[in-house]
């Protein structure tokens, strides 16, 4: 078959894929292997993994790497933090773009890992992914979901999908939906209730965490919850009240604002300003999941300012109640 017969479908191809191709591709393109041989002995085409050719010899884009592993492993879609950074582009907060992309494959084969390449078998992969997306990748709640399995700490969970929801890319319900499609999952049973907080707007995961990390596990007095106090123009309920010690604190689950990261330093400073007597205090979840102790230490304060004369007691070996 003469060159020009293949030329252009070749090019289109190139073109759509940030210059990566496979041999599987340029067989269905018309090239024969002889073809094949004369575009790398051109210098058209230069080997990226067995059966992967880039169009350069340079640098490899973000891009380009990420098609390669797909095509290296093909049929194969980006996976994990991979996924979320071709869907989110260039400047994903915590990624790093030299790591190795994730792909997944479906489960019932076996493929290895590769140069700059992790692969990982998954479940009903075929409807779980978007296969018309450049390059394909699985869906976004899927990618999320892979990411938050292997996050230590609740909080880091936390952030994950507020982060999420927070982009616009997707929402809790659909989180939510893509959870319960999963037969097993790491701290299921919190998450879907987490998310399930967030798409109704309330915040008891986060009140029942502070009831259980920081008041209860540091020895505070026992507030009264939801109890309802009148104000200009209605009523409200109260998280959680200190009417002896005249303190009030409020609970803020939102996890669709902005900037999480930055509203939760705001939440920070307010503690902060509350303990110089101000009388009511708004806390989020870095303040409940991520430092207990230390909002336990601060509380104590407020409490104390308020007339309370006990002492918070550590919850671990490791606490630093008292030392803030």
């Amino acid at each position: 078959m003469s060159p020009r017969t293949y030329a252009d479908p070749v090019t289109a191809l190139l073109s759509a894929q940030d210059g990566v191709v496979s041999r599987a591709q340029l067989v269905d393109a018309g090239c024969d292997p002889h073809d094949l041989e004369r575009m790398l002995r051109r210098k058209e085409l230069f080997v990226a993994l067995p059966g992967v050719y880039v169009n350069h010899n340079g640098p490899r884009s973000w891009n380009q790497r990420a098609w390669v592993a797909v095509l290296a492993c093909w049929p194969a879609a980006l996976a994990g933090a991979s996924a979320l950074r071709a869907e989110s582009g260039p400047g994903l907060r915590g990624f790093d773009d030299s790591a190795a992309i994730e792909v997944a494959v479906d489960v019932s084969r076996t493929v290895r890992d590769k140069p700059d390449v992790r692969v990982r078998r998954m479940a009903g992969l075929q409807p779980r992914s978007r296969w018309n997306a450049s390059p394909p990748r699985v869906r976004y709640e899927e990618a999320v979901l892979d990411v938050v399995a292997g996050l230590p700490r609740e909080w880091d969970v936390i952030e994950a999908c507020a982060a999420a929801v927070r982009g616009r890319c997707t929402t809790a319900p659909r989180l939510a939906k893509a959870l319960a499609a999963r037969h097993r999952f790491p701290r299921r049973t919190w998450l879907a209730r987490v998310l399930a907080d967030v798409a109704a707007g309330t915040a008891s995961v986060l009140e029942h965490g502070y009831l259980d990390k920081v008041e209860r596990a540091h020895g505070l007095p026992a507030a009264d919850r939801q109890q309802p106090d009148r104000i200009a123009g209605g009523r409200v309920y109260r998280d959680a009240r200190y009417p002896a010690y005249d303190l009030d604190v409020e609970l803020d689950g939102r996890l669709d604002h902005s900037a999480l990261a930055d509203r939760d330093s705001d939440l920070e400073r307010d503690l902060d300003t509350a303990t110089r007597r101000r009388r009511s205090v708004r806390l989020g979840w870095g303040q409940v999941y991520d430092r207990p102790c230390r909002t336990a230490a601060q509380v104590a304060r407020l409490l104390a300012i308020g007339g309370w004369e006990g002492t918070p007691t550590p919850c671990s070996p490791t606490c630093s109640v008292g030392g803030v």
